[in-house]
């Protein structure tokens, strides 16, 4: 059966508004799933599924671990330290031999941008990317735009508000994607340093300061300064970025509607978020990790092929 989707999940930017709001639709009934005694449906029963991780992980990976197992298909975690990988094999012998064995999936996370689609052609297997290198991270992004249709019913004409480390996120280019695809308004906020250049030519405001996004959107999602990426003095230091960038309480305080607050994790306490943000009344953040696993499983279930209408339980099997 052929997937709505296509053979791979590479990234957002190349699917139709049709083909994301079909992701998110599909997801909200999996969201039930997770609330049952017995959390499973045998929609992916006898598929095999391998998660190939070369970065370290783990939201990510444990919340397709989860939507995996919800879905009875069997699965296999492949770290680079450990396996071949550390020999010196390639990504693709690491692959072509696990397709071999006669998997069905592949979930990759890799650090170099384009390595989930470079995959994507050179196996037979359906590719999900869970993010490579500073290109995209797809279903990050989509559990973004679930949670901010859970909270506010609707994405189109919302303002979201990217800010941070705009440069080295994979996360800011899907959610730029998906956000713009479904009518949303997007503005990126952070440093110069840390914004790509000409990125208003994607169709974003540019907000200077973080009091001016506070003051334009509807939703901020804060992403953390990713420090591992960066290659020199990007900022002048932690303690001088949360003076400046910080989105903080008292910020918060001054903003002029109820700003709903996002984050992608792992966050950085103090640096781009304040603790008292990050657990207050505005996050969202935990319901984001929720919605992780039912949109793994929706994007898993539609590259099977799968439709919709699946919901009801199997005969006689308790759902509550």
């Amino acid at each position: 059966m052929t997937s709505p989707l296509g053979k791979d999940l590479i990234g957002l930017e190349s699917l139709t508004p049709e083909q994301i709001q079909l992701m998110l639709d599909t997801a909200e009934p999996f969201k039930e799933v997770s609330e049952r005694s017995i959390k499973k449906v045998p929609a992916l029963r006898g598929k095999t599924i391998v998660n190939l991780f070369f970065e370290p992980s783990t939201r990510t990976r444990i919340s397709f671990e989860f939507a995996e197992k919800r879905l009875s298909a069997d699965t296999v975690n492949v770290a680079s330290t450990g396996s071949s990988v550390s020999k010196g094999e390639t990504l693709v012998d690491t692959a072509r031999n696990l397709e071999a064995m006669r998997i069905d999936m592949v979930v990759v996370r890799h650090s170099m941008s384009g390595a989930a689609q470079f995959l994507a052609e050179r196996i037979r297997s359906n590719v999900v990317n869970a993010g490579d290198g500073k290109h995209e991270h797809p279903t990050q992004a989509l559990l973004d735009l679930l949670t901010l249709r859970d909270r506010f019913g609707r994405l189109e004409g919302l303002k979201v508000a990217i800010c941070g480390d705009v440069l080295h996120s994979r996360v800011a280019r899907s959610n730029i994607w998906g956000l713009l695809k479904l009518g949303a308004q997007v503005g990126v906020c952070g440093p110069p340093t840390l914004l790509p250049r000409g990125i208003e030519a994607l169709g974003v405001t540019v907000l200077p300061r973080i009091e001016d996004a506070i003051e334009w959107a509807d939703a901020l999602n804060i992403l953390r300064l990713q420090l591992e990426r960066m290659q020199g003095g990007f900022v002048p230091s932690l303690r001088e970025y949360n003076r400046v960038f910080g989105v903080t309480s008292e910020r918060l305080d001054r903003a002029p509607r109820d700003l709903v607050i996002l984050h992608p994790g792992p966050m950085n306490r103090g640096v781009e978020i304040d603790s008292d943000v990050a657990d207050g009344p505005h996050s969202v953040i935990l319901p984001q990790v929720t919605n992780g696993v039912a949109v793994r499983m929706a994007v898993l279930y539609l590259l099977a092929g799968g439709s919709p209408d699946w919901a009801a339980p199997p005969a006689g099997e308790e759902t509550r």
